[in-house]
């Protein structure tokens, strides 16, 4: 069963327990149709600041067609160890595609290397309820 959420939307916390950091705090969930065809866009630049994503699942990969800024992304297995990671994918790109993804984590750019967030590492996701008016 899902829970409600503020806004109608649902978000999770990402925590990398390899690391002991926080990946994001306030990652927005993409698992339907119509949230993973969306995805960011139409967000603006105000969107990247730290702590944000967007989780998409499932996926294999993504792309930037149409974004305004760059993006980190984490390939993540049905387990959430990270098995590939690419770091500031500009915009109108099209990113790898892992066949061993089962889901993709968007993140603002940089983020990868401020967590030292690595591929092998094994990252804890949670759900939480967040609002943010500016979304």
């Amino acid at each position: 069963m899902r829970e409600p959420d503020l806004n109608g939307a649902r978000y999770v916390c990402v925590y990398n327990q390899t690391r002991e950091r926080f990946v994001a705090t306030q990652a927005k969930v993409a698992d339907s149709y119509f949230t993973r065809l969306v995805g960011l866009l139409g967000t603006g630049r105000s969107w990247p600041r730290p702590g944000r994503g967007l989780w998409i699942v499932p996926s294999h990969g993504v792309h930037t067609i149409g974004m305004a800024y760059a993006l980190d992304l984490i390939f993540l297995d049905r387990n959430h160890v990270v098995v590939e990671v690419e770091e500031n994918i500009s915009p109108f790109r099209i990113s790898k595609l892992s066949l061993k993804a089962h889901s993709v984590l968007e993140l603002p750019a940089h983020t990868l290397f401020s967590t030292e967030t690595r591929v092998g590492d094994q990252l804890e996701i949670t759900r939480v309820h967040a609002y943010d008016p500016a979304s």
